[in-house]
């Protein structure tokens, strides 16, 4: 499953999402500056970097046949 490819990358934006999703727990958790300037980015990057690994983890079970 490794040298597949598109599962690498479906991968890669679920870890995307991970360290994004911790990056602003961090930040709310601190409080401060951090979290007053970049609190509201770092969930709007999450929502799309969500979007995109949802759409990849799709486009991965449609392709290798997970309906069977």
């Amino acid at each position: 499953m490794f040298d597949d490819p598109l599962f690498i990358i479906v991968l890669i934006a679920v870890l995307a999402v991970a360290v994004i999703l911790m990056l602003g727990m961090g930040g709310f958790a601190s409080g401060g500056a951090f979290n007053k300037k970049h609190s509201n980015r770092l969930m709007r990057y999450r929502i799309v970097a969500q979007f995109v690994a949802v759409l990849l983890i799709l486009l991965f079970v449609w392709l290798r046949g997970g309906a069977n």
